[in-house]
């Protein structure tokens, strides 16, 4: 694609880059390093099994729920603007969740956190879009910023289990608070604002409406992964796609709409979102069974197992490394397609996964979807913001994020569900009839529920129990690798149908002369 000398990002941008990487690790950690706190923050706080959720989930819905409305303010606020006011709010947020004195305190902190998260992650995409115009900086830029966004995700247990060693368990919410430190600091020097020239009225209703549509879906996901399905999630699940539909109505009736839904108009944006999705769908979905595998089936210490999670970062370094060079001489759409398809054949080494000696075929499925996902993300992630206009890059990169959340819920209810569904099959003939009523009911609940009351038996009995319940487990599991690896052929075949049309190093939009000052408002 044609561009013009002055639209080429210098040394200012990528120093700002390294600063953009800081807030998306900080995200992505405070998703996963509260796994390892739960026993002691548990014993400390005493909070109920709801609360004990709710300290949990809370994070992810309002992380989810808020980040259209707030990505599309700072379009208009400032991104830069909103990128500091997050930062702030972040680091006030953890220092009260760090020194949370009840359960309720600590589940209004992790609300706070997920805000002043979604502040941060459509911030720092759409803040990337105006920086970087040259194409092929803009796919590298955005390749750092998945890498750092799912290395994270990966480094969050390990952290953790290296903190809760040495400190209490508030540590590995005190931790974001230099990080946020050095952000406010650093991102009025190094970034520059940008914010839309003439952005029209803020729409309140439609705000209203988009928290409306996103939260209850995600919560009824949420209950299909915890619970099995039921009416109270199907109920939630269709309020916000009711919701969801008037939201798109009056976007498409608003002179000044909060998204732009003509966007999904366009086969780049569409099938960009959709495999955004679907390979985050998979990577959590996998996630669900992966940790649960290591320790109550192969036994491992958390710690341990956590370690395993370092493998997150070559194959995510060399995945996003690749796609991004693949694409200056093949066309993205089978890049894209191809990385998909290399999901699907981590999904299918997973159904070679058993109880005993299968640690390797664990190990490589686990790197292939990493991979295959790393990959995929970078490139669908530049699609998205690269096909809106740079005033709506904010919304644009909320969309992107939003995205990535529903596929995480999706994931873990529609695998869990399969796997969950073969498990309760299975033991309701495994467990002992005179086991007492509620130990039965926790042995055919989950395998950790399984793993607990096998504790508690003789030997005798404890073995056969534990055996029944560890197989029928990595049968379930089977079960959903085999479902993940026939929808992810699908959706790599749809992606190399739908993204044919665009050619290596190219968007879906023809190239615009861009005048980098006149694109910055600093």
């Amino acid at each position: 694609m044609r561009q013009y000398a002055n639209s080429m990002a210098g040394k200012r941008e990528w120093c700002g880059l390294a600063v953009l990487v800081l807030p998306t690790l900080l995200i992505s950690m405070d998703m996963t390093a509260l796994f390892f706190a739960l026993p002691t923050l548990s014993a400390e706080l005493e909070p109920s099994s709801a609360q004990l959720l709710w300290i949990m989930d809370i994070y992810a819905f309002l992380l989810a729920g808020s980040m259209i409305t707030l990505g599309t303010l700072g379009d208009r606020i400032g991104r830069r603007r909103m990128l500091v006011i997050g930062g702030v709010a972040f680091g006030v947020a953890s220092v009260l969740a760090a020194y949370s004195t009840s359960a309720e305190m600590l589940i209004a902190s992790r609300a706070a956190l997920g805000l002043a998260g979604a502040t941060l992650a459509p911030s720092t995409l759409s803040l990337i879009r105006s920086m970087f115009l040259d194409d092929r900086q803009r796919r590298t830029a955005i390749a750092v910023w998945t890498a750092g966004f799912s290395g994270g995700a990966g480094l969050g247990p390990l952290l953790g289990g290296v903190l809760l060693e040495h400190f209490w368990w508030g540590s590995v919410f005190l931790i974001n608070v230099p990080v946020m430190v050095l952000l406010v600091v650093l991102a009025p020097l190094l970034l520059p604002e940008f914010k839309a020239s003439d952005p029209g009225r803020f729409d309140l209703v439609s705000a209203a409406l988009s928290l409306a549509a996103v939260l209850p879906v995600v919560f009824g996901l949420k209950l299909v992964a915890e619970d099995g399905p039921a009416v109270l999630p199907v109920l939630a699940a269709l309020f916000g796609l009711a919701m969801a539909a008037i939201f798109v109505r009056r976007q498409r009736r608003l002179p000044d709409p909060l998204i732009d839904v003509r966007l999904f108009a366009g086969r780049a944006f569409s099938t960009a979102v959709l495999a955004n999705v679907f390979s985050i769908f998979a990577l959590v979905g996998f996630g669900f069974f992966g940790t649960q595998y290591l320790q109550l089936v192969l036994g491992m210490r958390p710690l341990t197992a956590g370690l395993w999670t370092l493998l997150i970062a070559p194959a995510m370094v060399l995945s996003v490394t690749a796609g991004t060079m693949l694409v200056r001489r093949v066309r993205p759409g089978y890049v894209v397609a191809g990385a998909i398809g290399v999901m699907a054949a981590g999904f299918a080494t997973l159904t070679q996964v058993y109880v005993h000696d299968s640690l390797p075929a664990v190990g490589v499925g686990f790197i292939l979807l990493v991979g295959g996902s790393g990959a995929v993300g970078a490139l669908a992630v530049d699609m998205i913001v690269a096909a809106a206009p740079p005033e709506s890059a904010g919304a644009a990169s909320a969309l992107s994020e939003t995205g990535s959340e529903f596929g995480g819920a999706m994931g873990v209810a529609v695998l869990g569900s399969i796997g969950a569904a073969v498990y309760h099959s299975r033991m309701d003939s495994a467990v002992p009839a005179d086991l007492p009523a509620d130990a039965a009911e926790a042995t055919r609940d989950t395998l950790g529920g399984a793993v607990d009351v096998a504790k508690h038996l003789p030997e005798q009995l404890s073995g056969p129990l534990l055996q029944a319940a560890q197989e029928a487990f990595t049968e379930g599991m089977r079960l959903a690798a085999a479902a993940g690896t026939v929808l992810m052929a699908v959706i790599a075949v749809l992606a190399a149908v739908m993204l044919r049309h665009l050619r290596p190093d190219t968007d879906d939009r023809p190239a615009e002369p861009v005048d980098r000052q006149a694109s910055l408002r600093s």
